[in-house]
């Protein structure tokens, strides 16, 4: 499905906006990061995106969540852990190859570098989004690992 760009925004996320980010979250890595996962990578990544402490560090602004809206529709998030550190980045499956996944990075780093003072940012990529991550010029920082059944390249893009 190609988009109009004017009918997309992005924005942070509300308090009530949080369970429905984690809820595509979850539809969207069964969709397509799943099958690379074990097992137990499937209930961790489970267990990490309906955590409640996850959510209180959201509403007391300690794990930075944006939202991807097209025609008032969230179709895209990613946030942020530890300052600078890409903890999720998932686009409905319907809207991808829109470059709504490159809009959200943008906008992650447009926030670390106007508001944080930061150069850099990193991620954990999961297999699928390798690719995508390297077109958006982060790097490796060393090979394909696995921990806790969930399979990972760790990466960084300096800005």
């Amino acid at each position: 499905m190609e988009i109009d760009q004017k009918k997309l925004h992005i924005r942070p996320a509300l308090i009530g906006e949080w369970e429905p980010a984690m809820e595509l979250a979850w539809r969207t890595f069964l969709k397509f990061e799943a099958k690379d996962y074990t097992r137990e990578g499937v209930r961790n990544f489970e267990d990490f995106i309906t955590d409640p402490n996850l959510e209180r560090m959201f509403v007391v602004g300690k794990y930075r969540l944006f939202c991807a809206f097209y025609e008032e529709k969230m179709v895209g998030i990613i946030s942020l852990r530890e300052k600078s550190h890409i903890s999720l980045l998932f686009v409905d499956a319907r809207y991808h190859c829109n470059g709504i996944g490159r809009q959200l990075v943008a906008r992650a780093k447009y926030y670390l570098q106007t508001e944080l003072g930061e150069s850099g940012m990193t991620v954990n990529a999961a297999p699928y989004a390798v690719e995508f991550y390297h077109k958006m010029g982060f790097v490796d920082l060393k090979p394909q690992e696995t921990r806790d059944g969930i399979t990972f390249t760790s990466m960084i893009y300096r800005f």
